[in-house]
């Protein structure tokens, strides 16, 4: 098994003004894109866009994106294991592959849209000044069932404010 760990990568748009992500009709899986623009001499502007594919199959990570319900656009840092899809053309009958994601895990990169962070900001900065300018580093805890879901989940358990 090969183990993918992606920072900052951007959700691709949907094929054909599809929705950026792909729930199954019964709610077991999900499917994306996710991609990033790099530099490429030979291409118009100088850049072209590298996408992969990434599924998820693990109840309580479909259940997690629903609430993040991230937008094309939105940047995200993920980790998974890398496999591979493979099927045959209808048309041709010719064997295709193509390089696959499976989600293991994924959380929004800096902590979300830039309008949800300036909020939060703010927010933060107005309850610090009620205590006499002083702020405290310990993140506000999130339900889980609120609207204003951030996708960071530490690993292990606790967080390290938490202590």
């Amino acid at each position: 098994m090969i183990k993918v760990f992606v920072t900052g990568a951007v959700i691709s748009r949907g094929f054909d003004g599809a929705a950026a992500l792909k729930f199954s009709e019964n709610g077991d899986s999900v499917r994306f894109r996710i991609g990033e623009k790099v530099y490429d001499s030979r291409c118009e502007n100088n850049t072209r866009w590298i996408n992969y594919q990434v599924k998820a199959y693990e109840k309580a990570l479909v259940e997690r994106l629903k609430k993040m319900n991230p937008k094309e656009g939105s940047y995200v840092n993920l980790c998974g294991r890398l496999d591979e899809d493979t099927w045959v053309d209808k048309e041709t009958d010719e064997k295709n592959r193509m390089t696959v994601i499976i989600l293991e895990d994924i959380e929004y990169a800096s902590g979300g849209s830039g309008e949800k962070s300036d909020k939060q900001t703010t927010e933060k900065k107005e309850k610090g000044s009620d205590k006499g300018g002083e702020e405290t580093s310990k993140p506000a805890k999130k339900e889980s069932g609120s609207d204003n879901y951030s996708g960071f989940r530490p690993y292990g358990g606790e967080s390290f404010f938490d202590t």
